[in-house]
């Protein structure tokens, strides 16, 4: 389980990211250099991390569920993700 200060921090980036992006996208396309230098560093959407929804674990991320390979294991387990079962032959 990841600090709660490193998810808080991470969900702080992404609101960032949104609120700046129509100023970052219109910035880039003028091609204002200088303005675009000014802006918060963690605007740019390349400062943000997949991080695991359910337990902010930032290692073996899969993008298509959106939580960690670990956690993905146990829900898949229980039954708990729609579709996935475990392989036997």
């Amino acid at each position: 389980m990841a600090k709660e200060s490193m998810k808080a921090r991470e969900r702080k980036r992404e609101a960032m990211v949104e609120k700046f992006a129509e100023k970052r996208a219109a910035l880039k396309k003028a091609g204002d250099w200088d303005a675009l230098q000014k802006l918060p560093k963690n605007s740019s959407k390349v400062r943000l991390h997949n991080r695991c929804k359910l337990t902010g674990r930032p290692r073996g991320y899969m993008r298509q569920f959106g939580i960690s390979r670990v956690t993905f294991r146990e829900m898949a387990s229980s039954g708990l993700i729609p579709g996935i079962r475990k392989a036997s032959w």
